[in-house]
């Protein structure tokens, strides 16, 4: 008998599939890709201490503005118009601040779902930060009428990366129409707006407001739903940007 024979299929089943060997280059290829980011954001630290100014800013400003604390809707309306400015400001730059010259370089080493995986990946986790530190203020300056603390805290990094995914999106699609930031508030505020009106809603919960029975899970629900209808138009519309 052929020894080869007796090996060969144990060889074939020590190799792992080519479907496996794909996912594991195109992690390597995101992480790779999500440390640069990281990297460059220690290393341009001004704009990220920019956006942390602009929110203690703004919450002293409305700190002072008030002459007691908000009553719990106010403070959460309030909240909520914050994060979406404080993800303007932060998300923003994500693909503003790619040249013609790097972009080619991405070109040529990788694949645009790969790309914009990173880049959604590390917006998602900046707005996260930037939601957290800004619920931390609100609690110093605006005191905290949250009933449910450790259930906001949750609503708001659904709301955080939900927002933040919306925006990066937006920042693709502004940096190929010759790096007009302005393109991004027009495009992403009719989007984004009901869906800020669905976070809102949900966050009444935190506040000890009754829902009827299973309304919550809808509404979380369908900002999730929105959350990845997002995610699937990005890997849909981002190669034919890609190309351009």
């Amino acid at each position: 008998m052929n020894p080869d024979a007796e090996t060969a299929p144990s060889l074939k089943a020590e190799n792992p599939p080519k479907k496996q060997l794909r996912a594991n280059a195109m992690n390597r290829k995101i992480l790779a890709l999500l440390k640069k980011d990281i990297l460059l954001e220690f290393r341009q630290q001004h704009t990220f201490y920019g956006v942390l100014l602009y929110i203690a800013a703004t919450i002293f400003v409305i700190y002072l503005s008030l002459p007691e604390s908000p009553d719990a809707n106010t403070w959460n309306s309030l909240f909520w118009v914050i994060q979406l400015f404080v993800c303007v400001n932060t998300v923003a730059k994500s693909f503003l601040q790619e040249n013609k010259g790097r972009m080619l370089y991405f070109y040529s080493i990788t694949s645009p779902t790969e790309f914009i995986a990173a880049k959604l990946i590390y917006n998602a986790i900046l707005m996260l930060l930037m939601s957290l530190i800004s619920l931390g203020l609100f609690n110093v300056f605006l005191d905290n009428p949250v009933n449910n603390q450790l259930q906001f805290v949750g609503i708001v990094l659904l709301g955080g990366c939900g927002i933040s995914l919306v925006f990066s999106l937006m920042s693709a699609i502004a940096a190929k129409a010759q790096q007009n930031a302005a393109l991004i508030a027009i495009l992403g505020f009719p989007v984004i707006l009901p869906q800020l009106l669905l976070l809102m809603k949900i966050s009444k919960a935190a506040f000890a407001e009754v829902f009827r029975d299973g309304a919550l899970l809808q509404l979380i629900g369908l900002t999730s739903l929105l959350d990845i209808l997002v995610i699937v138009m990005a890997y849909i519309l981002f190669p034919y940007l890609w190309k351009d």
